[in-house]
């Protein structure tokens, strides 16, 4: 009985022993799920830690070192600096405040062409401002003048804005925009967008529309008309860098679409949709059908037209989209973002016609001719009549 006794003990303690070692590894497990939820908690926290550092660091890095700190520090950039020596010499002269960061500003915003010298910074400088000084060679950072170009301008209002801002007359600047040697020249230096194209015999001036509509800072008292002329057509090459893959997918060329993209600008009133405008011009393209534009006869008389009378429609001309299908031998004004976004992505219409209400601008589109005439009827024909009364 004792044996008994004993062994029954001894299963008791086995199992007690089991048991013990089963809580014993149960806390055991809680306590490393504890250790380890905090430790994840503690990686999260300070991944959001450095993530929101690192967000704050690069935010303050792209703005002014010392907005208040106007002093001028002088910084010679070597023949073949790299951007990022030029970020590391900028750094260490206390104008900006990371040169990597300066690095990275310059690659995403497609910035290229920095020049050697000796310039003038100051840690007030945004990086935009110090790196428009790099790019156009200017030494010191306060504007001599501006130049504006809205949207829409002619090449000959544009030569009439220089001519205001400088020394030269409208007749020289539209003499050097309309010399060979100027496509050429910049040709060379701007392959990308300074083609043949310019060169047919139909085209009337070379240049139109390819001087991008923005506000332009020049550092020099009496710059030469090349250097007025080239961030013009530089800013058109940065614009339009952004759209390559684009045009290569629809294989147009730069000079279709800054074509195209011109006659969208003129037509356009302020309350037009381009997308839709562009759809029209697709469609009578495809129809092969004249695109039938008024802007263009206004070109072809080298005058502006308040009203596009019949006699008008005969001129003779290459821009006369009356009497030739297809665009018109080049560019008839220069045309902002809007417009030749909406070149690369026309909405998808079956419009055929459109007109802008007289007195309003209101735009309407219409699918049949009788349809248009009825809405020109309406909108134009109509509103004169009760304006004139």
């Amino acid at each position: 009985m004792a044996g008994k006794s004993r062994e029954k003990n001894n299963k008791l303690s086995k199992k007690t022993i089991i048991k013990n070692n089963l809580i014993e590894r149960g806390n055991e497990a809680r306590t490393i799920r504890r250790i380890v939820a905090i430790i994840a908690l503690i990686l999260v926290l300070a991944a959001g830690g450095v993530f929101l550092g690192g967000y704050i660091y690069i935010e303050s890095s792209l703005k002014p070192l010392d907005p208040d700190n106007q002093k001028q520090k002088e910084v010679e950039v070597p023949i073949g600096s790299s951007t990022s020596s030029i970020g590391q010499l900028l750094e260490e002269k206390k104008i900006i405040k990371n040169g990597t960061i300066f690095k990275y500003y310059v690659k995403f915003n497609n910035i290229s062409g920095f020049q050697a010298g000796n310039y003038k910074f100051s840690p007030s400088m945004t990086l935009a401002e110090i790196t428009d000084a790099l790019q156009t060679g200017k030494l010191v950072s306060k504007e001599v003048f501006k130049i504006t170009v809205p949207e829409g301008f002619q090449l000959e209002q544009i030569a009439e804005v220089m001519a205001k801002q400088t020394d030269y007359s409208a007749k020289e600047i539209m003499e050097k925009l309309d010399d060979p040697k100027t496509v050429d020249e910049f040709a060379e230096k701007y392959p990308e967008i300074i083609t043949d194209d310019m060169k047919a015999d139909a085209i009337k001036h070379p240049f139109e529309g390819y001087l991008y509509p923005a506000t332009y800072s020049f550092y020099e008292e009496k710059p030469s008309l090349d250097a007025i002329i080239d961030p013009m057509i530089k800013q058109t090459q940065i614009v339009l860098a952004n759209y390559n893959e684009a045009l290569s997918e629809k294989k147009m060329s730069v000079h279709e679409l800054l074509t195209m993209a011109s006659l969208i600008e003129k037509e356009a009133t302020a309350k037009a949709d381009r997308k839709k405008i562009s759809s029209v011009f697709v469609n009578r393209i495809e129809e092969d059908m004249p695109l039938q534009t008024d802007p263009t006869i206004a070109y072809a008389l080298g005058e502006h037209q308040v009203r596009t009378m019949y006699e008008d429609l005969q001129v003779d001309s290459p821009y006369n989209t009356y009497v030739h299908k297809g665009l018109t031998p080049g560019p008839i004004a220069n045309a902002g973002k809007e417009s030749i976004e909406a070149v690369l992505n026309p909405a998808d219409t079956d419009y055929l016609y459109f007109l802008a209400e007289y007195g309003t601008g209101d735009v309407y589109f219409a699918k049949t001719l009788e349809e248009h005439n009825a809405l020109k009827k309406k909108h134009i024909t109509d509103k004169r009549k009760e304006a004139s009364e």
